[in-house]
This record gives C-alpha cells, sequence and structure tokens, in this order.
C-alpha cells in the first residue's frame, strides 16, 4: 500500500515542480527576454525616426537652411507622436534644442561629460544619460553630419518605465497561458489516474491476493493496452496456478484413494489368516488376491514414475526406424489369453506387409498395450477390436476401435486427465489406475503427433493416432 501511494504522490509532486518551474523561467528567462527584446524593438524603431531628424531638419539647422523655431515646432509634433524627448545637442555636450522645453538661447544648458561613444559601438544606451534624468532612459544616438565630420546629434529618449511596462502587459499574457497550460495539464493527471494508476492499483491487491495464496480471486482492467495486457496475463497465470493446485489437490486424493483400497484389502486378508478368519484351505485362493492388488500397487507405481519423469525431465525418446506391423502384432498376442476368456477376437487390417516408422519402438508398444487394454477392459463378450493402419502424407494413421460401452459425452475431454476415471469405468473395472490414457497422450505428444478420440456411449470408442513414416520405408 505505501508503494502505491508514493508513486501516486511522486507524480503529483512532479505535476507541482513542473508548475513551479514553469513560473520560475517565465518570471526570470521570458522575462528578460521579452524585455530585452521590447527594448530592441524601441531602439531601432527610435534610430529610425533618430537618423531621419538628422538627415533633414538637424542637417539643414546646422547648413542655416531653417530656423530654430521651425525646426522646434517639426521636434514638438514628433515628441506627441514618439511620447519621448527629443535632443540636438553639440559634440561638446551643448543643448540645441530640447523637444521638452522651450527654446531659450540666452540660457546655456549644457551635458557634463557628455561622451557620444558611451554607447560602446551600440547605437543607444540605458541609463540617465549622464545626470540629465532622475529615472532609467533609453537613449537612441545619431550623428548629424556635413562635409563628412559630426556636427552634432539627434539623441531621443523614451522612459524605461513604458517598455517595462509594455513588457509587463505581455509577461501577464504569459502568466495566463501558463496557468490555462497548468490546469489543462490535469487531463494528463487524470489521465494518468484513470489510464494507469487505478489498473496499476488493482493489479497490485491482485498480487497481494495472490501471494496471500488467494489464487481464486477475481478482478477485471478494461484496458486493450500493455496495462490490460499484464492484468488479463496476471489473472490467467493465477487461473493455471489455482487449476494446478486443484489438480494437485485431486492428485494426491485420487494416489491416496488407488493406493489405500488395495492396501486396505492385503492387510485385511492377511490379518484374517493370521488370526484364522480364513481357514488354511482358503490361504492359496486370497493369496492370489493379494497378489493381484500387488501387482495393481506395482503398476500404479510404475505409471506414477513414468509421469514423474515426463514432468521432471521431459520424454526422452529413443527414436529408431522399426516395422510397425510386426509391434502391433506382438502387442496384439500378447492379450491373447485375456480376449480368450472374454470370447473377443482382435482383427487387424494393416498398410502392406511392412511398414518402417520413426519412434521410440518401446513407448509406441507401451501406447498400444494401453489402448488394447482400454479396449478389451469395456468390450462386450464376443465382440471385436479392430486395428487399422492407413499411410497419407509421410504419416501413418493407426486405429483401435471397439464396440464396447463407449465413453459418455461429458466425458470425452476428460479422459486424459491423470486419474480420471468415469462413473462407468469405476463400475466395470476396479484394477484401473486412470493413468493409461493421460501416459498415451503424453508419449504422443512427445513424438510431435497427436491422438484423437470418437465415441459414441453404448456403440464404442475409436482412437485414432499418427507416427511419422521412416526414410527406410522409402527406400524398401
Amino acid at each position: 500500500m505505501i508503494m502505491r501511494k508514493t508513486l501516486y504522490l511522486k507524480f503529483i509532486l512532479g505535476y507541482f515542480i513542473f508548475g513551479f518551474f514553469g513560473f520560475v523561467v517565465v518570471a526570470t528567462f521570458v522575462s528578460n527576454m521579452t524585455l530585452e527584446h521590447l527594448k530592441r524593438e524601441k531602439a531601432d524603431a527610435l534610430y529610425e525616426e533618430a537618423t531621419l531628424v538628422a538627415m533633414t531638419y538637424a542637417s539643414d539647422l546646422y547648413n542655416s537652411e531653417t530656423s530654430l523655431d521651425t525646426v522646434k515646432h517639426q521636434l514638438d509634433a514628433l515628441d506627441i507622436y514618439l511620447s519621448s524627448t527629443i535632443w540636438i545637442i553639440n559634440p561638446s555636450g551643448r543643448m540645441i534644442l530640447d523637444s521638452s522645453s522651450p527654446v531659450n538661447v540666452e540660457n546655456e544648458i549644457v551635458i557634463e561629460n557628455f561622451d557620444p561613444t558611451v554607447s560602446s559601438g551600440s547605437y543607444y544606451t540605458v541609463g540617465n544619460f549622464f545626470g540629465s534624468f532622475d529615472e532609467q532612459m533609453l537613449s537612441v544616438f545619431s550623428p548629424i553630419t556635413s562635409n563628412f565630420k559630426v556636427r552634432g546629434y539627434v539623441v531621443i529618449h523614451t522612459p524605461m518605465s513604458a517598455i517595462q511596462a509594455s513588457c509587463n502587459s505581455l509577461l501577464n499574457i504569459s502568466y495566463i497561458m501558463l496557468v490555462i497550460l497548468f490546469l489543462l495539464s490535469l487531463i494528463i493527471l487524470i489521465f494518468f489516474t484513470e489510464i494507469v494508476y487505478l489498473p496499476l492499483r488493482k493489479i497490485t491487491e491482485a498480487t497481494e491476493q495472490y501471494a496471500s495464496g488467494n489464487m481464486h480471486y477475481e478482478f477485471q482492467v478494461d484496458s486493450e493496452d500493455e496495462i490490460g495486457y499484464l492484468a488479463a496475463t496476471l489473472s490467467y497465470m493465477a487461473s493455471e496456478i489455482a487449476r494446478s493446485e486443484d489438480d494437485q489437490k485431486k492428485f494426491v486424493a485420487n494416489v491416496s484413494h488407488d493406493f489405500r483400497s488395495p492396501l486396505t484389502s492385503i492387510k485385511g486378508y492377511l490379518e484374517a489368516m493370521l488370526d484364522g478368519t480364513i481357514p488354511p484351505e482358503m490361504h492359496e485362493k486370497y493369496l492370489n488376491i493379494v497378489l493381484n492388488e500387488t501387482e495393481r500397487l506395482t503398476k500404479l507405481t510404475n505409471s506414477l514414475l513414468t509421469l514423474n519423469n515426463i514432468n521432471t525431465k521431459g520424454m526422452l525418446l529413443d527414436r529408431t526406424d522399426f516395422e510397425l506391423n510386426r509391434i502391433i502384432r506382438d502387442t496384439a498376442a500378447s492379450f491373447e489369453g485375456t480376449c480368450r476368456q472374454k470370447s473377443i477376437a482382435i482383427e487387424l487390417l494393416l498398410t502392406g506387409d511392412f511398414i518402417y516408422v520413426n519412434a521410440d519402438m518401446g513407448k509406441i508398444q507401451q501406447v498400444f498395450y494401453n489402448l488394447l487394454d482400454n479396449a478389451i477392459k469395456f468390450s462386450h463378450q464376443d465382440s471385436v477390436i479392430r486395428i487399422e493402419t492407413n499411410e497419407k502424407s509421410n504419416k501413418v494413421y493407426i486405429s483401435v476401435k471397439d464396440s464396447g460401452i463407449g465413453i459418455p459425452k461429458d466425458d470425452l475431454k476428460l479422459i486424459w486427465n491423470r486419474f480420471y476415471k468415469s462413473d462407468a469405468s469405476r463400475g466395470k473395472d476396479k484394477k484401473g489406475t486412470g493413468l493409461g490414457l493421460s501416459i498415451t497422450r503424453e508419449i504422443i505428444h512427445a513424438h510431435g503427433e497427436h491422438i484423437n478420440v470418437i465415441s459414441t456411449e453404448g456403440v464404442g470408442s475409436e482412437f485414432i493416432f499418427s507416427l511419422p513414416v521412416s526414410d527406410i520405408d522409402d527406400d524398401i
């Protein structure tokens, strides 16, 4: 829970840090850049005006082509238009005309320490212009030349406060835009909350439930992106683990049941023989029963060991090229005694005299044994079991078909499960372990092939599987 809160708080903290630094950037870098831009823009505009005045009115004044009053009148009009003070001064600093003051030739005004190079190569300077003003001014120079000599200067002054006011207006717009952007970015926070944080919280809660052992905990994330895929994968993993645990419990229960029944019988018969409940003349009969039960335990143990080796090491195959028809005939012959007792015939419909396959011969014999054992076990008296082979597209398809009790439709998908026995098989045969078909399928799948079943209850069952044809068969 702490981790989830910390993640969300970090995202919110990052959101506010973004807003804070946004205001810092606007208040410093953007403010300075805007002020510098406005100052340069204003200086350019005033320099054009100053240059125009220097080339016209001021030049005419120095060339005695116009009167001082006429020039003063023009500068006053330009002063109002530009909202700036316009001076014409000599290189020595003596004031010739001031648009903000009337013409006064008697009282001479001199700018002390006037130095036209104060702008350091530029055409404008910022300051109080040698102590002439009480506030910061933007002052633009333009020389008045005649006969390639500087006769004077046109200087235009405008208050920096006006430029700063324009800068503040633009900054206010920037601040408003930043606030709007900050509020709009809440959409990202909401999007993160709905699309990322809440699904992650569901996933985290689910993992906590799974970690505590509750594999049946259900949750849902309605999303088609990576988070939705993660949630679906996690849910699938949990369901598979839950199914595995359920299978394990069933496995233990089935093993316990299948071991307990013969052990109980063995113990009961032996105790009965020891305490005299079963007379000595009956011992042979019941010892045979005990022997059958031990054989059943041996078969069950061997099947369990086979399955355990498959699960831990995988199916290890010793593939060779062998003649399939001979294996079928030998396996069928091994059931001759059982078939005679039940009056069951095994009919072989084999393709050709010889057909070679590439497989593990011992394990394929086990497959035939399991399938024939089941077919005989669940066939009626005086019935026929048919084994048929067909070759097609470099594969041999083998069919083992009986006309026995069949498999109920609801049980068809379950017969491959370990220890599974249908109700009909439990009543028909108490000796089965419920592992034969599971082992059979594992063997066929290990060969990269498939096995299927077709069955109708009360009619019979047919198991069909395939094996690859050997290259030897092509050479014969």
